[in-house]
């Protein structure tokens, strides 16, 4: 049984400030891997979090998974993930009291 999980990612070693993020280098092609996940129903939510929206220097992800590890493994085919543009804040499981994902 899938467990929601809370992800917060944070702009890693190569990410160029300069740059907005979609116009990140491989930007294409970490789109693609997230709307894949979304689409596999892997990630409920995500986007940048905080006042400075596609500027913000974190990411939240709400992802449907087993375990912490398997997250992490599914990370690991986001280019974004291997290339050092974001690095993790941390990953803790999610217990919703009110509403519905």
């Amino acid at each position: 049984m899938n467990t929601l999980f809370a992800v917060r990612r944070r702009h890693g070693f190569a990410w160029d400030d300069s740059a907005p993020m979609r116009s990140q280098r491989l930007w294409a092609e970490h789109a693609a891997v997230m709307d894949r996940f979304a689409h596999e129903g892997l990630i409920v939510l995500g986007g940048p979090i905080g006042a400075g929206g596609e500027t913000s220097e974190e990411t939240l992800l709400i992802f449907a998974a087993e375990s912490e590890a398997a997250i992490r493994t599914h990370l690991e085919e986001d280019p974004w993930t291997t290339s050092g543009h974001l690095e993790y804040v941390r990953i803790e499981p999610w217990l919703i009291l009110l509403g519905k994902p």
